[in-house]
């Protein structure tokens, strides 16, 4: 295919969907690798009615998952940073992503009210001079991370491990914005609101409009966030204002921030109701229907590690290997990391470092000297404060959350 037509392609802002039923996706990714000079072993992420050709090149490491909205994950070896570099960053949307001008950005508002004594209008400017300004490194994580590996499938985004991430965000505190307006006794529940168009394109639907119970809104860990790593957000993290919400499902951290309600009630609004982020009250065996009734919504993430070094499938020539990467808890900190190189009859306790600030993944490492040559798994655990480790298996539910099974990869180790 030639450039001209993939330019027309581009500008007539034709999705992913339709483009591959005309073309195969090899010849897609030759040709998009040639138009933006991406590397030809990278699986790029390209355009549809929602993202801009400027932030498809700042993504081509990602793997696409879907192209309306657009969602993509980074793979675990793309994952090694300490704070997660911004192209590198999980993408997640619910809806179609507002298509901004730079007056709408520079004169963006957040109404606080509801539930409220005095309600409250901020301009971004009106945030940065009126609250303290806190930078924190905060895991965000998909509540679906881990769903493709669920058998029976569960239906949804198939992530696979790298719908996590932990860059360094900067805000202000969401517990000080909301307590200025004088939030009523009564309050029990938030309710969040952003400027991303619902999938139908009606005006009158929210995309997402998910909230949190207020003793998790007024932890100080929360942060209405105005910059990434040291940067303005980019519109497809949510610019020029989000929420951070760390150790719960990412749904609750709203992207491009419009209003916050504080509520007498468990809020009701998009992807709150139904089966959206909640899992079953009791265990449920796989494939099993369960009754709406028996739902409850997520709040904490669970414990979970991920190996970040060295990449899975690949040769080492020699016994020794540096391995290296992340664990995390939700609202928990991580008591310990472990790895087996013999199918969990055995395990070796890692380096496991202390986190940069609360809600931030911890590194861990370790060595590995196997006992021969040959085909190797390296199968990573890790404990909470509360003992909780990891699961070998799925804890299988309808909707495919909170998969926190332990991390494999293997290598094969010639000598």
């Amino acid at each position: 295919m030639q450039h001209f037509e993939l330019e027309i392609l581009m500008k007539r802002k034709i999705s992913r969907r339709g483009f591959i039923i005309k073309h195969s996706q090899i010849m897609l990714s030759i040709s998009l690798a040639s138009y933006f000079s991406i590397p030809m072993n990278v699986i790029p992420l390209y355009a549809n009615d929602s993202l801009k050709i400027d932030n498809i090149h700042k993504k081509n490491d990602l793997t696409i998952l879907n192209d309306r909205p657009i969602n993509a994950e980074t793979p675990p070896h793309l994952l090694d940073d300490t704070i997660t570099p911004t192209n590198r960053h999980f993408v997640r949307n619910n809806g179609i992503m507002p298509d901004l001008s730079y007056n709408e950005i520079s004169n963006w508002k957040l109404r606080i009210e509801g539930n409220v004594k005095n309600p409250k209008i901020y301009s971004i400017k009106d945030l940065k001079s009126n609250f303290e300004v806190i930078t924190k490194s905060l895991q965000l994580e998909c509540g679906g991370n881990g769903r493709a590996f669920f058998e029976p499938p569960a239906l949804g985004n198939q992530w696979s491990y790298g719908a996590i991430s932990c860059s360094e965000w900067t805000g202000v505190r969401l517990s000080d914005v909301i307590k200025s307006s004088g939030i009523k006794p009564s309050s029990i529940y938030t309710g969040h609101y952003g400027a991303d168009l619902h999938l139908s394109g009606d005006v009158n639907k929210n995309a997402l409009s998910r909230g949190v119970p207020i003793k998790k809104a007024l932890d100080d860990n929360n942060i209405i966030a105005f910059a990434m790593n040291n940067k303005k957000i980019p519109l497809i993290h949510g610019s020029p204002l989000r929420i951070i919400c760390p150790g719960w499902p990412g749904s609750t951290s709203q992207k491009w921030l419009t209003k916050i309600k504080l509520l007498d009630h468990v809020h009701d609004g998009t992807k709150m109701t139904g089966k959206s982020y909640k899992v079953p009250i009791n265990p449920t065996r796989p494939g099993e229907k369960v009754d709406i009734s028996d739902y409850k919504i997520i709040h904490s993430m669970p414990i979970k590690s991920l190996i970040t070094y060295p990449e899975t499938a690949l040769n080492h020539n020699s016994l020794k290997l540096n391995v290296r990467g992340h664990a995390w808890a939700g609202d928990k900190s991580v008591k310990k990391v472990e790895i087996s190189i013999d199918y969990g009859s055995s395990w070796q306790l890692t380096d496991l470092k202390k986190p940069i600030n609360n809600y931030a993944w911890q590194d861990w490492q370790t060595q590995i000297i196997f006992p021969s040559k040959g085909y190797f798994e390296i199968w990573c655990k890790a404990t909470d404060e509360d003992n909780r480790a990891q699961p070998f298996d799925i804890s299988w539910n309808p909707k495919g959350y909170l998969n926190n099974s332990i991390h494999r990869i293997f290598t094969n180790i010639n000598i």
